[in-house]
């Protein structure tokens, strides 16, 4: 298995067209996933990892946000190797979703 490059216009699409469809996780640090973030974005780190997994339908599609786009990478790996049908690394991260035109929608 393995993990596909998603852009922001894509994913802004699908929450638009596929609200509920699509699992958005965000993997910063807790402080700045507080200070904003992809609306219906869970938090995720090592403490919550595997119960999301258990409690999440894994034939959504899964986006995996990070600051850049790097982490994120990693990550959806990770998600694609426990079952995941489809994990999505967010090109640019949270930087550049901040920059799209949707996030004033779709932000918290």
């Amino acid at each position: 298995m393995s993990f596909s490059h998603l852009s922001c216009d894509q994913l802004a699409y699908w929450l638009e067209m596929q609200p509920g469809e699509v699992n958005v996780i965000d993997i910063r640090d807790r402080a700045s996933y507080e200070q904003g973030h992809i609306a219906g974005a869970m938090h995720l780190d090592n403490n919550n990892v595997e119960e999301y997994i258990a409690k999440t339908n894994t034939n959504h599609p899964l986006v995996v946000c990070c600051y850049h786009g790097n982490s994120s990478q990693g990550a959806a790996e990770f998600m694609s190797s426990r079952g995941f049908k489809e994990a999505f690394s967010l090109d640019g991260g949270f930087e550049e979703w901040q920059r799209h035109p949707f996030h004033s929608n779709g932000e918290k």
